[in-house]
Order: C-alpha cells, then sequence, then structure tokens
C-alpha cells in the first residue's frame, strides 16, 4: 500500500521545516562519519516482538518476509550530538515478483518519521551505525 503523494508532500514539507528551524553551523560540524555496520530495530506488529539486528554494510539482514540491505550507514562524530543515518533497501518475500520493494531510501536515528517504512506487518528504524 503505498502512501498519497500528498502525504509524501507534507512530510518532506515538515523535514524542511525542521532543517531551516536548526542553528546554522559551519561545514565541518555537520560532517557524518561512515561506519561499518548499523543496528536496527525490527517490530512485528502481529505478535509484538521487538528485535535488534546487526548488518554490516553491503550485507542484507533477514527479518520474516523482510530483507534489509544496508547500502551506507554514517554517524556523527563523537563531539557531536549522537545520530545515525542509514541508507536501506528492503524487500518482502510476500509480495509479487517485480513488486518486492517495500522501501529504499535513508532512515534517520534522531527522526524515524522522515523517512520510515510503511509496511502492514514490519515496523524498521535506525538504532545506530558502528
Amino acid at each position: 500500500m503505498s502512501t498519497p503523494r500528498r502525504w509524501k508532500g507534507v512530510r518532506l514539507a515538515a523535514a524542511l521545516l525542521v532543517l531551516a528551524a536548526l542553528p546554522a553551523r559551519d561545514a565541518a560540524a555537520q560532517d557524518w562519519v561512515p561506519r561499518q555496520g548499523a543496528e536496527l530495530q525490527v517490530l512485528d506488529k502481529v505478535t509484538a516482538r521487538i528485535s535488534v539486528l546487526r548488518a554490516g554494510v553491503g550485507q542484507a539482514a533477514q527479518y520474516g518476509t523482510l530483507t534489509i540491505m544496508v547500502r551506507s550507514c554514517n554517524a556523527r562524530p563523537p563531539d557531536e550530538v549522537p545520530d545515525a543515518a542509514a541508507f536501506l533497501e528492503m524487500t518482502d518475500s510476500r509480495r509479487a515478483a517485480g513488486a518486492q520493494q517495500v522501501f529504499r531510501g535513508w532512515m534517520f536515528a534522531n527522526a524515524p518519521g522522515v523517512s520510515m517504512l510503511e509496511h502492514p506487518v514490519y515496523d524498521v528504524r535506525v538504532l545506530d551505525c558502528r
């Protein structure tokens, strides 16, 4: 089930408002540090079971019918406010061939509502990049 375009536009507008409200900092303070793996939290909405998955960059993690491929994972430097961002690609083996991809994009640990998986059974969020 896909989100209507108007909701995606509302999410984008909300994200831009949040970014505009942040204080301006120099470019060096906004650097992200590439990490080798992601720590993800997965919720099975049917069983109410929460699990933590760890997957290296370029490796897939399996949870139920979901396959989660971590393409990139970045964290803030130690002297910054902790945050993590991961580029994920998720597929669901229950869906028809050619329509298995259910998510592709960046997820942020400190702002999970900006970009999230919309799935009837699973919720996924980034906890950290290590």
